[in-house]
């Protein structure tokens, strides 16, 4: 004969057996999922090891070439900065040489090309008076010429007083 509380009591154990079997699923669901996760963390961790090992190196090489790329890259500017400099200095100072010349060439050719525009009288009297430029040069020519002259007669003169002078000293003495 079975009783009520031997069926409950059953029952109790079969829902207790169900219970530990849903909790043992769910333990196991949980182990698998530490499973996987620990996989995860040790493939990192292996992946981290190794790149400490030999990665780290290698990307420490890199780095270093990368650096000395660097300092090559900035040498190489200086020296084109400091070219480029140089070169631009050239270039003023030829620019300036050339506007200068040109310069010095309008300005010679403005006079020539004013006088095209002037009437007839006005370039008689410009030719007058370069003609009498030319006559002044010439005066001034012989002016100098007779200074030059004026002063060899008055040397010359000089030496004949002193000559003289010395001459009559000297008769003086006798």
């Amino acid at each position: 004969v079975v009783t009520r509380d031997d069926v409950e009591e059953s029952l109790k154990a079969v829902w207790q057996y169900a219970k530990d079997k849903e909790q043992l699923l769910e333990l196991h669901s949980q182990i698998e999922e530490t499973e996987q996760s620990l996989s995860v963390k040790q493939g990192e961790r292996d992946y981290w090891l190794e790149y400490k090992n030999v990665g780290s190196k290698t990307q420490a090489s890199k780095i270093m070439s990368l650096e000395k790329d660097i300092k090559e890259v900035k040498d190489d500017f200086h020296r084109a900065t400091e070219y480029y400099k140089n070169a631009l200095k050239t270039v003023k100072a030829e620019n300036d040489r050339l506007v200068e010349k040109h310069e010095t060439l309008s300005k010679e050719q403005a006079p020539k090309n004013a006088v095209k525009y002037l009437d007839t009288t006005t370039l008689k009297e410009i030719e007058e008076n370069e003609w009498l430029k030319e006559e002044i040069k010439t005066y001034q020519k012989k002016v100098s010429d007779l200074k030059a002259s004026i002063q060899l007669l008055e040397e010359e003169n000089i030496s004949l007083v002193t000559k003289l002078t010395d001459g009559r000293l000297q008769n003086l003495r006798v």
